[in-house]
């Protein structure tokens, strides 16, 4: 530790991270400025990842505890909505990216080659710590991500090592949020607790009964302003559709139970989890759950912004050609936008939610108010 008083460029490094910016020269004056530019601003976005991860770390840690204090939650909020925070600043770096030309832009970019984005190691922890599953991966082209990650010769690296670790860092984010999910207790009642199964079935039952009242008022009155016979069986069908769709989502038909029906059990119940907050949040006990869904949407909406705002710099840039690193370019990166979507349970409650004044009563709603001072 240096002595005497602290100064702004000791403590923030400023020398060094100056230095920092020669790319493959030993000199920076070596370079354009277009080049510098770019350097500079994939640095600062591996800077906003670094504390992306920490913070989706924290807040996974917080989760992943078997019990999460009602108090804790205000603080996994905020480390949820400062990481969706960081990846809409990384995005706004994409309007600096495209002050380059094309032009200006291929005077350097032989240099990279055939290193590429799809290298940044942190945005592979970031990936993984969120929850995306190998299965979910779209392939790269004739290697894997992992491989990418490694040197030309196939050994390990810095990069290629550090996602390793992340790999065994469990829980994921969405697992942690999901059993926390799991254990909300629903109409009063918690997983353990007797009976719990048929009472959560009989709460989707009830959810899924108001919502085909709503759901056929309002398919009536779109039947009577039909011009058509042919118009009304294609809205009788639509509607029909929507609620065996909810009821299918509900009940986790879509789960593949194998030898293993507690799957479906499992995931039924994290559903009914999310529509039970949605649509009570105005119970004190539910407010800040409420709050926890809401920003695990602002989270994963920032982070697939950033990536369409990739994909429409890269091509605004240089239009559809190949990658740096062989890969599909812009094609690939639509592809990433369109699949890599973590929390699509959260994104799916909002298909099935209710007006407030439709929503069938709770059994129990005294058991999620705050408790007496003396208790």
């Amino acid at each position: 530790m240096a002595s005497g008083p602290t100064t702004y460029w000791d403590y923030i490094k400023v020398e060094e991270l100056l230095a920092l910016q020669t790319g493959l020269e030993d000199d920076e004056a070596a370079l354009s400025n277009d080049e510098i530019m770019f350097i500079v601003v994939h640095q600062i976005d591996e800077l906003w990842f670094k504390l992306a991860i920490r913070e989706l770390v924290s807040v996974r840690d917080l989760f992943a505890q078997e019990h999460v204090r009602e108090q804790s939650l205000a603080t996994a909020v905020r480390g949820i909505r400062r990481a969706a925070l960081l990846f809409q600043q990384a995005a706004g770096h994409f309007a600096l990216m495209e002050t380059l030309t094309t032009r200006d832009y291929l005077a350097f970019r032989d240099k990279l080659s055939p290193a590429s984005g799809f290298q940044s190691a942190q945005m592979r922890e970031i990936e993984i710590i969120m929850g995306l599953g190998e299965a979910e991966r779209l392939p790269l082209g004739h290697e894997t991500y992992q491989q990418a990650l490694r040197y030309p010769d196939g050994s390990g690296s810095p990069a290629s090592r550090r996602v390793e670790r992340r790999l065994h860092d469990r829980p994921s984010l969405r697992e942690a949020i999901e059993a926390w999910l799991h254990r909300t207790p629903i109409d009063g009642s918690v997983p353990d607790g007797p009976d719990d199964a048929a009472r959560v079935t009989a709460f989707i039952d009830a959810f899924l009964a108001a919502q085909r009242d709503e759901i056929n008022e309002i398919k009536t009155r779109a039947m009577d302003n039909a011009l058509t016979e042919q118009d009304r069986e294609r809205l009788d069908k639509r509607y029909q559709g929507e609620l065996a769709a909810a009821r299918s989502w509900l009940e986790a038909r879509d789960v593949e139970v194998g030898d293993d029906e507690s799957r479906r059990a499992y995931r039924s119940r994290v559903r009914a989890a999310l529509v039970f907050i949605e649509s009570y949040r105005e119970l004190p006990l539910l407010a800040w759950p409420r709050e926890v869904i809401d920003a695990i949407v602002a989270l994963e909406q920032a982070f697939t912004i950033f990536r369409q705002r990739h994909a429409r710099m890269v091509e605004r840039v240089i239009g559809r050609r190949t990658g740096t690193g062989g890969s599909a370019g812009v094609a690939y990166l639509d592809q990433t936008a369109l699949a890599y979507r973590v929390f699509s349970d959260v994104w799916a409650t909002r298909t099935v939610l209710l007006r407030r004044a439709v929503l069938p009563p709770l059994r129990h709603p005294e058991r999620y108010g705050f408790a007496d001072a003396d208790e």
